[in-house]
């Protein structure tokens, strides 16, 4: 694996702080492989066999059943999926496909497992990710059963605006995905888009404008305790 990879993964908090030897060794059995977009990573019900590193690109986190499929994340650079599963040599709860072309470190799970009963401060950073993990889903979870459709768009238009820093920007994932991830259907999704007109919100293919947040802002009533994800 090239050194300066090696200095991406070692730059994430899960990795900081570990030693060297234990880090070391973690990365002699890893390795860097480039996917093309829309190819599956990993299924749900499979043990997981190693842990994910995205380093450029995206992944698509998602779930079937009975005949549907959802969006439940977005995995972008540089950070893994799916932890939790790694650490317990439980099942994937998701599935996972690249969005784009995307370049993705390998790390056998094996290697994870036995770096975390000997390294304190791996297993102190692996508890606090999966503690924000915790922390996330309950806020997506909140969001869900807390806001009407048009109040949970109105909410993720301002994040969006938050994370680019304009009131204009081009929205990251294709509307039918956004409507999976939002919890509604494709149909709901361009119903919610006319809703959000009378706030200031224009939409034009996938690209948003807001005239007025303040006003936007007014409606969608924006918590921290849910919208948050740095908390």
């Amino acid at each position: 694996m090239p050194e300066s990879y090696k200095e991406d993964i070692r730059a994430l908090k899960l990795f900081a702080e570990m030693e060297e030897a234990n880090f070391d060794a973690l990365m002699r059995g890893a390795y860097v492989q480039n996917f093309p977009p829309r190819i599956d990573l990993i299924h749900e019900k499979d043990r997981p066999d190693f842990l994910h590193v995205v380093l450029t690109g995206s992944v698509d986190l998602y779930s079937s059943w009975n005949g549907r499929e959802s969006s439940m994340a977005t995995v972008r650079p540089i950070s893994t999926f799916i932890l939790a599963a790694t650490i317990n040599n439980l099942p994937y709860l998701m599935s996972a496909r690249t969005m784009e072309r995307s370049r993705i470190v390998l790390l056998p799970s094996t290697d994870v497992r036995q770096v975390f009963s000997k390294d304190p401060a791996f297993a102190r950073a692996i508890v606090t990710e999966l503690a924000q993990c915790y922390r996330s889903v309950v806020k997506n979870t909140k969001d869900l059963k807390l806001r009407t459709s048009l109040e949970r768009l109105a909410n993720y238009i301002l994040r969006q605006q938050a994370r680019t820093g304009s009131t204009e920007f081009d929205l990251t994932m294709e509307k039918r995905r956004l409507a999976s991830f939002l919890g509604m259907t494709p149909e709901n999704l361009s119903r919610a888009f006319k809703g959000l007109e009378p706030y200031g919100v224009k939409v034009s293919s996938n690209h948003i404008t807001i005239a007025d947040p303040d006003d936007l802002a007014r409606f969608a009533k924006p918590n921290p305790l849910i919208d948050d994800h740095t908390t």
